[in-house]
């Protein structure tokens, strides 16, 4: 089944990721299966989060709050500081358990 609303798409992408998490050794037979069904789903869920993006901009120019919607710009590499002026980094993440999202890729 492929998945057509964003829920459903999420759920596909949850359910892959908990798939490959559970794994000690990759299954190599299903995985180009759960590649191409979490590409699909991805894609369903980007559309879907881009129509919304794009509905929210449009509602908020029409009330006269057109700068609120738009995402901050980038600073120039000329702007950043120095190497050495830079707080210093976090450790390495080392597994799948330390990553912030659902998604393993």
């Amino acid at each position: 089944m492929e998945a057509t609303t964003f829920r459903e798409a999420y759920d596909v992408l949850q359910r892959h990721a908990q798939t490959l998490r559970r794994q000690d050794e990759p299954n190599i037979d299903d995985l180009l299966d759960i590649v191409n069904e979490s590409v699909a789903a991805y894609k369903v869920c980007k559309q879907r989060i881009d129509a919304v993006e794009k509905a929210l901009e449009e509602a908020l120019v029409s009330a006269g709050l057109e700068g609120a919607a738009k995402p901050a710009k980038a600073v120039p590499a000329a702007a950043e500081p120095a190497a050495d002026e830079r707080p210093a980094a976090a450790p390495p993440k080392t597994g799948f358990d330390d990553m912030d999202d659902d998604v393993p890729f």
